[in-house]
């Protein structure tokens, strides 16, 4: 057991994975975000990064290359598929012009193996028969169409995750998956075999998974569409297809981890989600490290033009009518929170985090980026439709606000916060969320509330969107720049906003003073959630609090030797040499490999035994 204390403070210990805007670890994502705020070192790494990820192999120096790669990341012209192109297939009717019928040859093996009965089949050849039909035949033909849809937050172009291991035609999203659990791991500068010797087997956790499961052709999009174009489902399309998948490939092929497990779904708030159960086991003292975070690839034909359907996209004519223009569409500008705007704009990534109770934290020097004292879910009650809104982000925004208050106090509150907001940019999110921030700022007496949405940038990503926004949380604290909503030019008519500060362009905070942030998620269906996020200054202050002076400056000088290490792995990764964690059938057990005792489990590989003696949790209950 770990030493008892009231509540164990989960703190971030490492961060990483992949967006629209580049690798999230040491903060790479967030810098392309407010590049035209940094410095030029700053300017010049960021882009020779991007360069590196993306395959790209003129100067990053170059005005030309610049030009390039800004273009060629956050929200763009989709170039996973041809928007011009999609393929689809036409119901038809084939009508004889007389009593003759309709006849065509056909090869036997194409042959239905049931036909009609009305069908006249006769033998051409061995190979070869002729079919007669008397009267109709209902067929489909091969057609295209024109996306009505031309704009997503995709991966930086040139990046293949599937290229950098073994993939073995899996979906999109779980190659994102281990790319991104493997670059947030090794950015905590600690060795996995380190983390596996400090804890428990079952005292490491992960709790990852994808809002939508994996729909593309190696997943679900292949077990549904396969027999329809004449093809077979295959033995992967179902168990890669599952929405809990990317969790199950972190602990099978990243991790080797035998601990909890979970893919906890909430819609567009699904990263909070599992962020709430690792904060709720750490703080409890059941996990001691937990890794959290969700994948998604949603940038394929059927689920844009899914959402297209439900008028929840912003459509091509619709974004060109906002701006007057008959030339196309300014799809760097497709996402508009809190301004007139037409729909949120699609996105695929990969984010993740790893927590750590704050003793472990301490004693193993590890990186301290942060804390999380708590998320909040609410659903929305009764509903005039499953999509509509309802009460439920009242209440966790002003449950997130209350927490601060009271550990951080009035001022704290009210001057040294942020909000993330969820800003999906659709007009009923505009008035809804930002009628919830501007009420409960005025409660608290909060004057200009700096609130950022960075879907503007990397679009909508689903179950890892609340994992974009702690990336521009935490990218804020380092380098102290709230990304301004860039893509708008004024704040809509029926936004509420007397009491926030919605920025238009980037906003430079007292890096000192912002000891705290919201990061809100309103999800489809009612699924409402928000955390409090505390920054590294004040999760410092909290561990020096409970563990004295002395333990953080042990901690301080152990840290050098995990900062070193996170360091060094950061320039590996920007020089391409570093390739993702996939131990594909690497130190599989069986149960005769595990030494079991009445009140021991031991695993090999792990340096502590689980513990089977448990107390009795119903002691008054039970003789």
């Amino acid at each position: 057991m770990v030493s008892s204390v009231p509540s164990r403070l989960p703190v971030i210990v490492g961060f990483g994975g992949i967006n629209a805007a580049g690798r999230a670890s040491f903060h790479h994502a967030y810098r392309r975000l407010v590049i035209d705020a940094l410095s030029e070192t700053q300017r010049r790494q960021t882009y020779r990064s991007l360069a590196n990820l993306m395959n790209y192999e003129a100067d990053p120096a170059s005005p030309d290359a610049q030009r390039y790669i800004d273009q060629h990341t956050l929200i763009r012209r989709i170039e996973n598929f041809n928007v011009d192109q999609v393929p689809v297939n036409r119901s038809v009717s084939l009508n004889a012009e007389n009593d003759a019928g309709l006849t065509f040859t056909l090869a036997r093996r194409h042959l239905p193996e049931r036909p009609d009965p009305s069908w006249q089949v006769t033998d051409v050849d061995s190979r070869t028969v002729r079919v007669t039909i008397a009267k109709r035949l209902d067929i489909f033909l091969p057609d295209h169409r024109r996306s009505r849809v031309s704009c997503a937050g995709q991966l930086p172009s040139g990046f293949d995750p599937g290229a950098l291991y073994q993939s073995r035609s899996h979906p999109r999203g779980l190659q994102l998956t281990v790319y991104g659990a493997s670059d947030a791991l090794r950015s905590t500068g600690i060795d996995l075999q380190r983390l596996k010797m400090e804890v428990a087997p079952d005292e490491l956790a992960v709790y990852s998974g994808s809002a939508m499961g994996q729909l593309d052709a190696e997943g679900y999009g292949g077990l549904l569409q396969n027999p329809l174009i004449g093809k077979r489902p295959t033995s992967k399309n179902i168990a890669l297809g599952l929405s809990q998948m990317p969790g199950d490939f972190i602990n099978a092929y990243v991790l080797g981890s035998v601990g909890g497990t979970a893919g906890i779904i909430g819609a567009c708030a699904t990263f909070l989600y599992g962020l709430r159960q690792g904060v709720a086991d750490i703080m409890a003292g059941r996990k001691r490290i937990v890794m959290v975070g969700n994948a998604e690839a949603p940038v394929v034909p059927d689920v844009i033009e899914g959402y297209r359907t439900m008028g929840a996209l912003a459509e091509d004519e619709a974004l060109m009518a906002l701006d007057g223009r008959t030339d196309g569409p300014d799809h760097r500008r497709a996402c508009r929170p809190f301004s007139d705007n037409c729909g949120f704009t699609v996105a695929e990534g990969a984010i993740y985090t790893v927590l750590m109770d704050d003793e472990l934290a301490v004693r193993l020097g590890a990186r301290i980026m942060g804390s999380v004292p708590a998320v909040f879910v609410n659903a929305d009650g009764y509903k005039k439709s499953i999509p509509g809104p309802g009460v439920g982000n009242y209440i966790t925004v002003a449950k997130a606000m209350g927490l601060a208050r009271s550990m951080l106090g009035e001022d704290g509150l009210r001057r040294r916060t942020q909000m993330q907001a969820h800003g999906t940019g659709t007009p009923q999110n505009r008035v809804t969320e930002s009628h919830i921030l501007n009420e409960l700022a005025k409660v608290h007496g909060i004057e200009g509330w700096p609130v950022g949405a960075v879907k503007a940038y990397v679009g909508h990503s689903m179950a890892p969107a609340g994992g974009d926004q702690l990336a521009a949380v935490l990218g804020t604290w380092e380098h102290g720049w709230l990304p301004g909503i860039n893509t708008i030019d004024h704040i809509a008519e029926d936004v509420h906003h007397s009491n926030l500060l919605l920025p238009m362009q980037h906003v430079e905070l007292d890096q000192e003073n912002m000891v705290a942030a919201f990061i809100n998620s309103k999800g489809f269906g009612g699924n409402n959630a928000t955390g409090l996020v505390l920054s590294p200054e004040t999760t410092r202050s909290m561990l020096e609090r409970r563990w004295g002076k002395d333990a953080m400056l042990t901690h301080a000088r152990t840290h050098e030797a995990v900062a070193a290490s996170a360091a060094d792995y950061d320039a590996a990764m920007d020089r391409g040499e570093v390739l993702p964690i996939y131990e594909f059938g690497e130190g599989v057990l069986e149960g005769k490999d595990l030494e079991i005792s009445e009140k021991t489990l031991q695993i090999p590989g792990f340096g502590q035994p689980v513990k089977l003696d448990l107390d009795n949790p119903f002691d008054d209950m039970t003789d």
